[in-house]
Parts: C-alpha cells; sequence; structure tokens
C-alpha cells in the first residue's frame, strides 16, 4: 500500500471531506499542515506492506571482533560444475560464545569490508574497516540446530544462485541492530560466474516480434551477445542483442545507493521478428567472447503470439503484488512475501495451460536492495522463459522524492524506476514512461502506469484514450484495462476509512474512457487482496448477474488481483453494493477466450491452484456496438 497523506478539505461551512492526496499534488503552503496524518499514513503503510528483511540490518553500525575460536566454512567451493544457475551449500559454523541472536551473512562480492567502497558508499566512520554492503540473505545460526547454544555448533544449507561474483559468508554476533563480525568464511564461486542466466521473455512492438532479455557478467568489450533461435526442428539463426546498464550514481537514494547497492551485471535484450503465429520456436543465449570461443545457457522454447484477431483458445494470467522469497528459508521466510512462492509454483505448475502473464506492479520488493532483482528473475524464470512475461510499474518499483514520480513517497528504496526499467522490457515508446498496450489473439491490453498522472489532459491519458479507441471490436473483443494503483473501485479497509473506494482522483477522468469505448475489465494491484465487482459505472451496478454476462456491454468489471505474494490488505467494514466477491487470500485470475463470443473468467488460490471466483460472457458484435448511456455518438438533425 502506499505512503499517503489525509487531508480534511472543506467544500463549505457543514461539509468536509476526506481524501487521500499524493504529497507530488500538494502545493507547498499544504504540506505543513498535514505532517501528522501523513506519519500515521507512513505507519499504516509499514503494517500492511511487512518490511524489507535485508533493511533490519545496521550493517553500517558493524564493528570488526574477528576470532581465531570461531570459524565458517562451506563447501563445495566450485558451483555450476554442470551448467547449473543454482545450487545448494553446506555451511558449517563454531563460536565459543554462542547467542540465540547470532546470524550468518551471505556477501558477494566476497571481500565486502571497505575496499570494496565506491566513494560516497557509506557514511565515513573512525573505526575502519568497515563494511559498506548489505548482504544478500541471511539465517540466524541456530535455524537448524536446537543444540547451538550448548555446543557453539551448527550446520546449515543456503540455495545460492549465480550472480557474477565470487561469495562468502560471515558470522555475526549482536543480533540484527548491533552485528558484530566474527568470522568469515572461505570464498566459493560458480564455474562461470558471467554465464547468461534468468531469460525474460515479452511481447514487442508487433505482435509477431517476441523480445529476450537477460542478465550475464559480460560487457560489450568481452563478448558479443546475442540468441540463437528458429522453429522446432528447423535450421537456427541468430539475432543481435542491445546491451545495458547502470552505475551507482544513477540511483535516486539510499539503500540502493549505499549499503544496498551492488553491481547489476549487464541486461541483455535482444528482438526476434517476423515469426509465424501459434508456432514453437527454440532459442539459446550465447556470447561468442573476442578469442573466438562461445558460452552459452541451456535450451528454451516459446510459443508464439497467435496473429491479432485470431479464433483459437487463448489463456492469460493476470496478478500483481509478488514478490520473492528465498526457498532455502533465508531472510525471515514467509514473513515478508508470505505467498509469492505459492503463486509462482502453481503457474510453474500449470504452465502449459495458459500463454501470458501480466504482473501489474510491485515485482520484487527489492526496496533499493539491488541483489534482490537477480533473486526475483531466478524464481521467475519457469515462466518468464516460457511465455511473455509482461509487468506493470508500481510504487516499489518508482516511487522516490523529487524523481517526477506522481506520488512523493520513498517505496522504490532509491531505485527510481531504474531497476524494473532496465531489468524488463515492455513495448513502450518511452520505457521511463510504463505505459503501453499489447495484442495477444482476441485480446487488447491497455497497461497503464500509475506512478505518472493519467488525469484528463495529461500524455498518459491520451495513450489511454488512444490505446482504448484503437482496436477493433470484430477482430479483438475482449478489452481489458490494467494498472497497479486503483484507479476504478476497491473495498481495502485504508480507501473504505478514506469514503473514496479508490485511488485518490483515480476514476474521476478515466471511467468516462471505460465507458465510451466499453472496455470489459479493469484490473488492478496494489491492494494485497481479492475482489470482483458488479458491471458498474459511476458507482452503480448496470446488471444485476452475477456469474453470466452477455448482451450490451454497458459497464466495466472491475478486479482487485493484488494478492500475488505480499502481506494480505484488509477490506472495509462498509459493504458497497458492486462489490460482489472478496477474499483475504493470495490467487491470481485466469483469462481464456474460447472464440469471439465466449470468455471464462476464474480466480484461483495460490494455496491449491482450485477455482473459488468465476463468471463467463457471451456476446455477439452488434452487442459492442450498442449505444449505452455516455457511449453514444452525436445524432445530426437528419434523424
Amino acid at each position: 500500500m502506499p505512503k499517503s497523506i489525509s487531508v480534511l478539505i472543506s467544500t463549505g461551512p457543514s461539509t468536509i471531506s476526506s481524501v487521500l492526496v499524493g504529497k507530488a499534488l500538494l502545493s507547498p503552503s499544504c504540506r505543513e499542515d498535514v505532517g501528522v496524518a501523513a506519519d500515521f499514513s507512513a505507519h499504516r503503510n509499514e503494517e500492511e506492506a511487512g518490511v524489507q528483511p535485508l533493511s533490519k540490518i545496521a550493517i553500517h553500525k558493524a564493528i570488526f571482533d574477528l576470532r581465531d575460536s570461531a570459524s565458517v566454512k562451506v563447501s563445495p567451493v566450485v558451483l555450476g560444475l554442470k551448467g547449473e544457475d543454482t545450487q545448494w551449500v553446506s555451511v558449517e559454523i563454531a563460536s565459543p560464545e554462542p547467542s540465540e541472536n547470532d546470524w550468518v551473512g551471505v556477501f558477494s562480492p566476497a571481500k565486502f569490508n571497505s575496499s570494496t567502497c565506491s566513494p560516497g558508499a557509506s557514511d565515513q566512520k573512525d573505526q575502519t574497516p568497515y563494511i559498506c554492503s548489505a548482504p544478500i540473505k541471511y539465517k540466524y545460526a541456530n535455524e537448524s540446530s536446537k543444540n547451538y547454544m550448548n555446543t557453539g555448533k551448527a550446520s546449515l544449507g543456503f540455495q545460492l544462485i549465480n550472480q557474477r561474483a565470487d561469495i562468502s559468508f560471515a558470522l555475526f554476533s549482536g543480533g540484527l541492530s548491533n552485528p558484530k563480525l566474527i568470522a568469515v568464511s572461505n570464498s566459493i564461486s560458480f564455474s562461470n560466474p558471467k554465464a547468461p542466466v534468468y531469460p525474460r521473455l515479452a511481447q514487442g512492438k508487433s505482435w509477431n516480434e517476441m523480445t529476450v532479455t537477460w542478465t550475464s557478467g559480460y560487457n560489450i568489450n568481452e563478448a558479443v551477445p546475442f540468441v540463437e533461435w528458429g522453429l522446432e526442428g528447423e535450421s537456427q539463426v541468430r539475432s543481435p542483442a542491445g546491451t545495458l546498464t547502470f552505475q551507482q550514481n544513477s540511483m535516486c537514494g539510499a539503500p540502493a545507493r549505499t549499503v544496498g547497492w551492488r553491481d547489476p551485471g549487464f541486461i541483455h535484450t535482444s528482438f526476434l521478428k517476423d515469426l509465424w503465429p501459434n508456432s514453437v520456436y527454440n532459442y539459446k543465449l550465447g556470447h561468442r567472447l573476442f578469442n573466438g570461443s562461445y558460452v552459452w545457457s541451456k535450451l528454451y522454447s516459446f510459443k508464439s503470439s497467435p496473429y491479432p484477431g485470431q479464433d483459437s483458445l487463448q489463456r492469460v494470467i493476470i496478478f500483481g503484488d509478488m514478490g520473492k522469497a528465498e526457498r532455502d528459508g533465508s531472510n525471515e521466510y514467509s514473513n515478508y512475501q508470505p505467498g509469492s512462492l505459492n503463486t509462482t509454483d502453481q503457474l510453474i505448475k500449470d504452465l502449459n495451460n495458459f500463454d501470458i502473464v501480466f504482473h501489474i506492479g510491485d515485482l520484487a520488493y527489492a526496496n533499493g536492495y539491488i541483489s534482490q532483482w537477480d533473486q526475483f528473475t531466478s524464481q521467475v524464470e519457469p515462466i518468464a522463459s516460457t511465455v511473455p512475461y509482461m509487468v506493470g510499474s508500481g510504487n516499489h518499483e518508482r516511487d522516490w522524492p523529487g524523481t517526477g514520480s506522481f506520488y512523493d513517497t520513498t517505496d522504490s528504496g532509491g531505485e527510481c524506476g531504474v531497476l524494473a526499467e532496465t531489468m524488463f522490457y515492455v513495448p513502450a515508446e518511452n520505457r521511463a514512461k510504463f505505459w503501453y498496450s499489447v495484442d495477444y489473439g482476441m485480446f487488447h491490453f491497455c497497461i497503464a502506469d500509475t506512478e505518472h498522472d493519467w488525469r484528463e489532459g495529461s500524455e498518459q491519458y491520451k495513450f489511454i484514450e488512444s490505446c482504448l479507441a484503437s482496436v477493433d471490436r470484430k477482430k479483438q473483443p475482449w478489452l481489458i484495462f490494467a494498472a497497479h494503483r486503483v484507479l476504478g473501485y476497491s473495498s481495502d479497509y485504508w480507501y473504505g476509512l478514506e469514503g473514496s473506494f479508490e485511488e485518490p482522483m483515480g476514476r474521476e477522468s478515466l471511467q468516462k474512457l471505460w465507458q465510451k469505448y466499453k472496455v470489459d475489465m479493469a484490473f488492478y494491484g496494489h491492494v494485497h487482496n481479492y475482489e470482483r465487482s458488479c458491471p458498474i459505472y459511476q458507482n452503480q451496478c448496470v446488471n444485476n448477474e452475477k456469474s453470466h454476462y452477455s448482451g450490451t456491454v454497458n459497464g466495466t468489471i472491475h478486479v482487485i488481483v493484488g494478492g500475488g505474494g505480499s502481506h494480505l490488505s484488509t477490506f472495509s467494514e462498509v459493504q458497497t453494493q458492486w462489490s460482489l466477491y472478496r477474499d483475504y487470500d493470495f490467487g491470481f485470475v485466469k483469462l481464456t477466450a474460447f472464440n469471439h463470443s465466449s470468455l471464462l473468467f476464474e480466480y484461483k488460490k495460490s494455496s491449491d491452484g482450485k477455482v473459488y471466483d468465476s463468471f463467463t460472457i457471451s456476446r455477439d458484435y452488434r452487442d459492442v456496438l450498442a449505444c449505452v448511456h455516455d457511449a453514444c455518438e452525436p445524432t445530426t438533425l437528419a434523424t
């Protein structure tokens, strides 16, 4: 949920209404009057969204107290000898004075004292060498050994991924708030730390183009990146890839610019063009080194997009706010993003039964700890390497004061959009402005960016209207709008207290566009639960059905699908007439278009993959053409 500001606005001698407004929208004179409300709102933000586990470590306060009698030993020393990107290691620790607050941190690069700090990466301290880098993950020493307090010895298992650098483990006493370094392990590494890893597919700017983005340790002065690809069973071709990266000074603030900074490596994107529709393609990532040798990834495959308007079975997954979690139990497992692995694993299990994914904001919740983006792309790799993984921009990707975001909060941890824009491709005209359209067969998607102004007259508003107006509903009958924050309707507890049941100013400008262009459904994240409305226009249900809709399109169904994995959000006690189904649980939505006149909507829980809410839509083209309120063409005197 956002950090927002509650403002009482007097609209007359006896009328006072409460609304929420992002700080960026307030004049300087207003800001001075809302400090108490801002503190309250910031407090509820932490309660709702949880706290990034790495931020609990006061690494800037760490002191060195290395002891000969304490030790940390890790094995094996070389990982990925069979080409693996992920491997388990065993960590043996011994401490002369064991405490229940002792913990083990994973550091990469392996040398993490002040010699690795960039200028300005940490506040200068009298005590040196100081630690200027947060660990990638951590576990408490007694996590898997009840006898640690008695024996001072324990064995921990960690699952590591290839992140382009060597790795060491450090034993600390003093807990997370007053860490004291007492032992450091030997360093270990993957056999090829620079290898290409974690491919993520995305639809290109045309229906017959697929993009492949991946991460490696190879700059263009070391190797030439490319993708080798082709139809299954036929000759393969090679397409070049562009290379991007960013530096510490690209970050907008702490912790991304300080203890959370880690070299992101190099992000490569290749464009596979002129694809045949509905065809299976194989691909693998390659780097040609300047000595003539090649470095390859493993082999992957995807199915290309259907031709726009094509009549065939087409299946779409939509959710928001998933985050990441560590399968080895690190970082207070299940306390930060408790449902993220359940959602990930359900989608992996059902991978053959959907065609494209939309993750509409709040992706990794790295919050300025750059290493977590590698962890997230590794987590979703089985999905993102197989089907297009389309992303939206949320507050935890973009928002930072003074950087042009619509909300003047610190939710991105200093990333200010740089990580999301670089790590994932979206077919936007300007990737810093995260709005775009996607055609997928009978679907047309308009993805908005709620962290930039969407109100009437704005640049984004013009895009949204153009996107909605451009669709030919005879060929693409299913028109979907999606955004991160709730620009429509939500019974979230805090929205209920505000009395608006929406993001402030959310639907005021947009609902006439949804009505004019007869948008079927609008999806939102940000609120961490599931809720479905009736077909609605201006707070009123325009259809009393609950499980089947047919005939004229005279309202838009609004869906909150923010239960991808982060802490759940409670509902308001106010029972709104337009709210048909609520679920305080983790889950996602699946849309299945059988043909131009039949659509199935299913809400599935992440825990078991079963359907808990559903409805169908049946209609003909003439039902989309029909004139309804605020969607009628002007008539002439001749009529």
